[in-house]
Parts: structure tokens; C-alpha cells; sequence
């Protein structure tokens, strides 16, 4: 079938209403798909149009276009997700449907249109822990619900294919594994006057260690604060992220232990500030237990930052092996790898130059061109 023939369905919830994470997935996998000269043909459905910020986005093009439910009501919203969009999709002619958010609607094979799944993670059946026990029980029934649905399975990492297999009885040989691109945005010099001017405006010092990511139990950030009580007394600590009631669990060591003023908790930060505050930083630190992937370490790299990251998950596939990893649960080796970028230039350049020829491979156009070839596959199953 020729490419630029086919018509593609996507699953654009989060592509109009998150600004990172599944959001950013779907958002730069579209752009990317709409520059190949050959791409596809795509229809995105949301249940609404979302925010203006973000659904502005997506690049215009003469083969990307937009499709609501048309209601008001979030239930009627979410019964249209779920399962009335299959009709919707049948009307409009669509031969494929990817599911970028670990989900595809009820009925959707059984109406003849072949179907994708991108699975991010399955940290609710890792780390059940970090959840309410009716979330978990709600993820679940999505999970299982989608496997009879998918034709074929994308993860996102070695790592979520490890934990789809372990978890359920999906063949292997249906699952293939395309890493998450990641936009160059980072990788552009930011100019030292922008730089100092983000520093001045949240009260920054010149000797900071970063942590970009939602600030909840799972992301570890308090291991990156004990650490800091490690640390020369001038290097200081800047947390950009959501804020959860984790954060007050973090804060309130901080206060006991005498680290209030080298901790900095951004929350809210623009986007467009963030290559700025990363390029700022002396090193990255991610001390997360469980990721799909880690965005974030990507992000890092392109600003020129060595990485120090846990050990347990995937992360050692985002960063490649010229990252320092530590088991989560050991500040002292936390302090000491990030004591030994700060101190070691020869090391710290070694990393740096290595980490940034490691990432190509993630680079838009080239993930892009995977994933027609992945659309092919389903198209031949």
C-alpha cells in the first residue's frame, strides 16, 4: 500500500490536553510523521479540542486533521473514547488506528480497522505502591482490554517489553520496541545572558545540580536531597516539576536536616525557559525507582549536562552506558557520582561527548521512519 495513501486514526487526548509526558509523545510523533514527504495521512480524535496551547503545537499540514466527539459532558466525553469513536472512525474511512496512550476503544477490531498500541510503562503493575488501589484495578482492565484489541504492540523500551511479557501472555514476535524521539529544542546553545537571567528571576545560584519531573514518591527526589547533604556546601539543588503531596515529605527534610536554602522547588516553569535553567546547571540527576523511559535524561544530554541516574528500570537505555547509574535507594553513591562530575573535567567531558553521539538515535526523523515502517507491518498482519 502506498504510504502516503494511508489513512491513520490517532488517539489525541493527551496530544490537546497534557503538556509533557504522553502529551509530548504524541505531539512530536505527529510533527514528525507530517515532514516525511511520504507519510501518512492522519486524523487525530480528542474528545474535545483541549488547549489552544498546546493543539497549536501540532505543525500544520494538508494531511493532519483534527476530529471531537462533539459533547459537552465528560462522562459522554469518555463513553466516546472508549467506544463510540469506532463509528466515527468507520464513517470517516480509517484503515489504521494507533493508540498513543497505552489504550485503544472497544470494538475497534471487530469493525475492521487494523490497530497499534504504543505501552509506555506498566508501573501500576510494577509498583502497584505508588497508586490508589482502584486506579490500579481500572489501569488493569485498560491493559488487558487493549491486548485483545492490538494487532501489534509498540514499547518504548527493552524494558516495557520485559514487563508486557512478564505480565500477559501477548506474543512476542507482535511487540517491537521504538525508543521515544525527542525534539532537538535542548540541544540549541542558549546565550549566557538568557541563562543569567533565569537564574536571577527564581533566585538561582551558579552552582546547581538539576532534576527535571513530576515531584512524586516514584521520581525519588528525596535521594537527590539526602545526597545534597553530601555535597560541598555551595552546590545547590533545583527540582522543576509538578507538585504532589510527595513535595511535602521533601520540603519537610529539607527543613530538618538544614538544606532549605540549597533546595529550589520550581513548579509552573515555561517551556521555553527550561533549556536556559538546564544549560545552567552543572549535572542532571534522576533518581527515579521506575520509567518507561526518561525523556528528561535525553534533555540533559542535548544541553551538555553528564548524567547521574537509578539503576532498576530503563534509564540505562535512555542515557547509554557513559551515564553514571547508583541504586536508588543509596544517597552515598548518589553524592559521590555527582561529586565526581563536578570534579573531574576530563571525566565529565568524556560523558558529555559520548552520552550526545549515544542519542542520536532518537532523533525525530529517524523514529519517524520506523514507525511507517511499523505501520506497514500492522497493515500486513
Amino acid at each position: 500500500m502506498d504510504k502516503n495513501q494511508l489513512l491513520i486514526g490517532f488517539d489525541a487526548k493527551r496530544v490537546v490536553s497534557n503538556g509533557t509526558g504522553l502529551g509530548s509523545y504524541g505531539r512530536t510523533l505527529i510533527n514528525s510523521l507530517s515532514a516525511l514527504p511520504d507519510g501518512p495521512r492522519m486524523r487525530l480524535y480528542a474528545p474535545n479540542e483541549g488547549r489552544d496551547d498546546l493543539r497549536g503545537q501540532v505543525m500544520p499540514s494538508d494531511r493532519v486533521a483534527f476530529a471531537y466527539s462533539g459533547h459537552r459532558h465528560r462522562l459522554l466525553q469518555d463513553y466516546w473514547r472508549s467506544r463510540g469513536m469506532v463509528a466515527d472512525m468507520t464513517r470517516d474511512g480509517i484503515q489504521l488506528y494507533h493508540g498513543l496512550s497505552g489504550e485503544l476503544p472497544s470494538g475497534v477490531r471487530k469493525a475492521g480497522i487494523a490497530t497499534l498500541v504504543t505501552i509506555h510503562d506498566l508501573i501500576f503493575l510494577r509498583h502497584p505502591e505508588y497508586y490508589h488501589w482502584m486506579d490500579v484495578q481500572l489501569y488493569k482492565r485498560k491493559f488487558y482490554r487493549t491486548l485483545k484489541e492490538a494487532d501489534r504492540i509498540v514499547a518504548i523500551s527493552e524494558c516495557t517489553k520485559r514487563d508486557i511479557l512478564h505480565y500477559s501472555d501477548y506474543p512476542r514476535e507482535r511487540i517491537d520496541v521504538i525508543y521515544q524521539s525527542c525534539e532537538r529544542t535542548f540541544a540549541q546553545v542558549v546565550e549566557r545572558s538568557a541563562i543569567e537571567s533565569v537564574r536571577r528571576k527564581y533566585g538561582l545560584t551558579d552552582n546547581y545540580i538539576l532534576n527535571v519531573g513530576t515531584i512524586e514518591e516514584r521520581k525519588n527526589l528525596l535521594l537527590a536531597v539526602k545526597a545534597l547533604a553530601l555535597l560541598p556546601p555551595g552546590i545547590h539543588l533545583v527540582a522543576i516539576g509538578r507538585k504532589t503531596d510527595y513535595t511535602r515529605r521533601v520540603v519537610e527534610y529539607a527543613e530538618k536536616n538544614g538544606l532549605s536554602r540549597r533546595l529550589h522547588l520550581l513548579h509552573g516553569i515555561p517551556n521555553d525557559e527550561l533549556p536556559a535553567i538546564y544549560q545552567g546547571a552543572k549535572v542532571f540527576v534522576y533518581p527515579s525507582r521506575y520509567e518507561g523511559f526518561g525523556i528528561p535524561i535525553i534533555e540533559a544530554i542535548q544541553s551538555g549536562l553528564p548524567v547521574v541516574a537509578a539503576t532498576g528500570s530503563c534509564l540505562e537505555e535512555a542515557g547509554g552506558r557513559d551515564c553514571l547509574y547508583v541504586n536508588p535507594d543509596d544517597d552515598d553513591a548518589l553524592a559521590r557520582a555527582i561529586g565526581t562530575f563536578l570534579t573531574d573535567k576530563e571525566l565529565r567531558r568524556l560523558s558529555v561527548q559520548r552520552s550526545m553521539e549515544y542519542i542520536r538515535r532518537f532523533e525525530n526523523r529517524n523514529v519517524a521512519r520506523i514507525m511507517v515502517d511499523e505501520y506497514d507491518k500492522v497493515m500486513r498482519t
